[in-house]
């Protein structure tokens, strides 16, 4: 059972065929994130032309903060990943984010 006050990665992707390879990389890295970090995971589908996919933290009733941004160039996972873990631990000093303080830890392991 995943921790309730942790908080939870949102994916926001356009449901167009064209961008489901970045989709596809951006989710398993998102995936392997709330994973390791005991998070909670959703996808959003878009509807619309296309647009860059994008990943939000969401900690209970606060506004989701933008985490990362995946345009037309392609990443591989590892890179999203670090770039995740990199925002959420810069995060992770701002008051309104406690629930990241909490795992700061583990955030700062995991790669």
């Amino acid at each position: 059972m995943l921790e309730a006050n942790r908080g939870k990665l949102l994916v926001y992707a356009s449901n167009l065929a064209s961008c489901r390879s970045r989709l596809k990389s951006v989710s398993a890295a998102v995936e392997k994130t709330a994973r390791k970090l005991k998070l909670d995971m959703e996808i959003v589908s878009l509807k619309g032309g296309e647009a860059p996919i994008y990943v939000y933290y969401k900690d209970g009733a606060e506004e989701p903060v933008p985490l990362y941004c995946s345009r037309e160039d392609e990443h591989d996972a590892e890179q999203v990943c670090k770039a995740l873990r990199s925002m959420m631990f810069v995060l992770s000093f701002h008051p309104k984010y406690s629930a990241l303080k909490k795992i700061r830890k583990e955030i700062m392991r995991f790669s």
